[in-house]
């Protein structure tokens, strides 16, 4: 069984008593810097010149600092910019401040876990990972909830990384929800898959699959955009709060019943076999070279199928449709 810390666990103070650089603002970024400032810790925010971030987080009350004035500020450091960015700033603006003592932290195990970044000697390497996107961090916290943390030491260097570790999950507000010991390894292994199997692409491509199927078939893309993508988050909801067994509580037994004997004819043997493949590209390191090698070139593909996908039917169709409904608060990407 996995061990579980909270707030009972853990002492705020440790992290009260640091100096913390959060490197980066974004979706991470923004919420462990204010969560962790209105848990009285001392707080700054490290952002190259013109960043369009700097008036958001000088409007919250943080001190901005250039990245390398930052990390030389900070004797914790916590790296919360984008994975492919991610070493190129370490070297230039964190490795020459690390200090014998100091903290280098991460919130997702990427780059420690494939050789990336190697930090020297006699400083501190951990993760606190939330397990949830940073603007659900940052409203649970404000709402008295919080979001689970991982929490993994790579190397513990003073013999207290692990404490610090858990005071700064508690100071995020992780501890209220449950703060989760783990490893580099197993953090950034299952993070990738899970978003590439389950949570993002595999999703996503059965919503697709599910539309294009019902539209091709001749039925409305309204009713195909309702049924295969509007409706996930209602079910998702109920897996949310108690699991399948809650989920399948809930709904009629005509579709419990074509869950248990369809659901296996959609994801097959063949499926969970890709799967298998999958997760032997992420363990070997295969996949991080190749997202590396495609960020270096300015991730061509990615921008060509971000723009693709972008004028799908279904897109257009839930566009429309989120238009008549005033309670979706409707995103544009």
């Amino acid at each position: 069984m996995a061990t579980v810390y909270y707030d009972a666990d853990t002492d705020l103070d440790i992290i009260r008593g640091r100096k913390v650089a959060i490197i980066g603002f974004g979706s991470q970024g923004h919420a462990h810097a204010m969560n962790l400032k209105e848990s009285g810790a001392n707080v700054v925010v490290g952002l190259r010149e013109g960043s369009s971030s700097r008036a958001e987080a000088e409007a919250a009350g943080l001190t901005v600092m250039s990245p390398s004035e930052a990390a030389a500020w900070g004797d914790v450091v916590m790296l919360l910019v984008p994975d492919q960015h991610m070493a190129g700033i370490y070297e230039s603006d964190v490795a020459p401040h690390l200090e014998e003592g100091q903290a280098l932290f991460f919130a997702h195990g990427f780059n420690i876990h494939y050789g990336a970044i190697e930090a020297p000697e006699g400083v501190d390497v951990a993760m606190v990972a939330p397990k949830g996107p940073g603007h659900l961090v940052r409203r649970q916290f404000e709402e008295g909830s919080g979001v689970p943390c991982l929490l993994a030491v790579h190397q513990d260097a003073t013999g207290n990384a692990h404490a610090l570790g858990l005071s700064y999950a508690a100071g995020v507000g992780g501890g209220r929800a449950g703060i989760l010991e783990t490893t580099f390894k197993e953090e950034t292994e299952t993070d990738l898959f899970g978003e590439q199997a389950v949570l993002c692409g595999g999703v996503a491509e059965l919503v697709k699959a599910g539309f294009d199927t019902l539209v091709d078939a001749g039925y409305q893309p309204e009713s195909a955009y309702f049924e295969t993508l509007h409706e996930l988050k209602l079910i998702v909801d109920l897996m949310f709060e108690g699991g399948l067994s809650w989920m399948r509580y809930s709904i009629s037994e005509t579709a419990e019943y074509g869950d248990y004997t369809r659901g296996p004819r959609i994801v097959t043997d063949e499926t969970r076999a890709e799967m298998k493949k999958v997760l032997d590209e992420i363990q070997s390191g295969a996949f991080a070279h190749e997202w590396l090698a495609q960020a270096r070139e300015g991730a061509p593909y990615l921008h060509e199928r971000r723009e693709a996908d972008a004028g799908l039917p279904i897109e257009k169709v839930g566009a429309q449709l989120r238009s008549l409904m005033p309670f979706i608060d409707d995103k544009q990407a």
